[in-house]
């Protein structure tokens, strides 16, 4: 079994680390350069920066932010939002990014997908995927930071994707976002089962039994969280010896 990854996620706002409440409510959780090296020294597996305005407010991800947290961190490193274009791409992965992460661009155009993986590699390119599921259990995708939604749906979304030729996809459930009451291991379980590549798994984690049943339950390939990490509800080393006494492989 190849091991399972623990992902901390920053999302930036204003140049600052924000944590919300299904994608909505935000606080600050601190200093992107300084949580970036402390997870990183504290076992990380990987590292997630995401701008989560860029879309909406059509701008570029902070390049020059981004190069900061390269240059203090010593694990994979992915960035997103804004990404449209392959200069983009070229631009963050000057900048220190390993990955980018594509949602909205994607959607609009899914051409982006075969044009990133075309020149950059499929290992460069993870396409992240805000769904919320409605009263009769349909996954809809959504736009711009979970703003927009769209006619796409979550798993055929997720082939196509796969299809095209991305390394990974990042899934959010932005019904679980913020609530940590568990992730939505159904639906993970079914894109993990479905699709032969990795899935990330993000929205709802509130306690370490939430990331064992994520790999158990969801078949998850990645757990990604922020709050419970950033406020030092969770610590790495800690939720890493948990999960091996629970039987998880996972990385040291």
């Amino acid at each position: 079994m190849l091991a399972k990854r623990i992902i901390p996620c920053l999302d930036v706002k204003d140049g600052e680390t924000v944590k919300g409440t299904n994608f909505v409510n935000l606080r600050s959780a601190g200093d992107p350069v300084e949580l970036g090296k402390a997870y990183s020294e504290q076992g990380a597996d990987e590292l997630a920066f995401l701008d989560i305005t860029a879309s909406h407010e059509g701008r570029k991800t902070f390049t020059e932010m981004v190069t900061r947290v390269a240059a203090t961190v010593n694990i994979p490193f992915t960035v997103g939002g804004g990404i449209g274009e392959l200069r983009d791409v070229d631009r963050l992965l000057c900048a220190g990014a390993d990955k980018v992460s594509v949602n909205s661009a994607a959607l609009r155009r899914p051409e982006l997908i075969d044009e990133i993986t075309n020149h950059f590699g499929s290992q460069v390119c993870v396409v992240a995927i805000d769904a919320r599921q409605d009263d009769s259990g349909h996954w809809t995708c959504y736009l711009n930071g979970g703003r927009v939604p769209t006619e796409r749906s979550l798993f055929e979304w997720a082939h196509e994707v796969q299809e095209r030729g991305a390394g990974e996809i990042l899934f959010t459930s932005m019904n679980h976002d913020g609530v940590k009451a568990g992730f939505a291991n159904q639906a993970l379980r079914r894109l993990s089962d479905e699709l032969s590549i990795p899935i990330i798994a993000s929205g709802g984690a509130g306690c370490m039994e939430h990331f064992r049943d994520v790999f158990v339950e969801g078949h998850a390939d990645a757990a990604l969280a922020a709050s419970v990490f950033h406020f030092g509800e969770i610590s790495i080393p800690e939720l890493k010896h948990y999960l091996q006494t629970e039987g998880i492989t996972i990385r040291q």
